[in-house]
């Protein structure tokens, strides 16, 4: 496979990042295989989705992130789920956990936002994990751009479970107005779901960025040094995607 580009600042302030969005499925399967998967990949940010909402939360995620070499930036049980962890590369400016209108007899949602710095650029993060009802999950979609669109950021991530193909009305509405970065520019696997499956059948999970990210890589880290076909199947019941992102120093 491919080597993929460290993560660096370069002499103009610009920043090349590696950034994960994964479902952990509350740490319930086998968690010595998660963390090895995302070490492997040596994520500057990782966008988690149900990470642990119940008893002792704050301590699941923070043991998580300490195997990983990370820290916990924000979201988890405050977020419905949605939480951020991050490198200590990162430099946190603000973070906000943001509850989403309940429908009576569905899970309630959130987003786990934060606005960042690295190297010298400033970015927006939203981790998101969008309904199973179609008609909420299209509504949520809108919720998290005008989330983005509210952050008065040079550029921003958002990442997550969408819950639906790229076919999908909810979908179709995050990629129209940001980028798909497996469309940019595809490496590695392109399922997510379900990992346990001798083959995954649907892409449900991606990364977004907005117009001047440039998209250097992005996709499932099959094949990826340190990530192994037994870990990914035994970690969760999704697949990572991994995108290497470099964010251009803002004018």
């Amino acid at each position: 496979m491919e080597q993929l580009p460290k993560s660096r600042t370069e002499p103009d302030g610009s920043a090349v990042i590696r950034v994960l969005s994964y479902n952990i499925r509350s740490l319930r399967d086998d968690e010595e295989a998660l963390a090895r998967v995302i070490r492997a990949c040596e994520p500057d940010l990782v966008f988690v989705q149900e990470a642990p909402r119940f008893f002792r939360w704050r301590k699941h995620a923070a043991r998580l992130a300490a195997k990983c070499d990370l820290v916990v930036l924000g979201g988890g049980a405050t977020a419905a789920g949605p939480l951020l962890l991050c490198s200590l590369r990162v430099f946190a400016e603000r973070t906000q956990d943001v509850l989403l209108p309940r429908t009576a007899g569905l899970h309630r949602r959130g987003f786990a936002t934060a606005v960042v710095r690295i190297g010298g650029v400033r970015v927006g993060l939203v981790s998101a994990h969008l309904s199973l009802d179609r008609t909420e999950r299209l509504a949520q979609a809108g919720m998290l751009l005008d989330r983005v669109a509210g952050m008065e950021v040079p550029y921003a991530i958002a990442a997550g479970d969408v819950n639906e193909t790229p076919g999908g009305a909810a979908f179709g509405r995050l990629a129209q107005a940001l980028q798909d970065c497996w469309t940019r520019s595809p490496w590695g696997g392109e399922h997510t779901f379900p990992a346990s499956a001798s083959a995954p059948d649907r892409r449900i999970d991606a990364v977004f960025a907005s117009a001047g990210v440039e998209v250097l890589a992005c996709g499932v880290p099959v094949g990826l040094a340190g990530v192994s076909s037994t870990d990914l199947q035994s970690a969760t019941d999704h697949l990572p995607v991994l995108a290497v992102l470099r964010l251009p120093a803002a004018p």
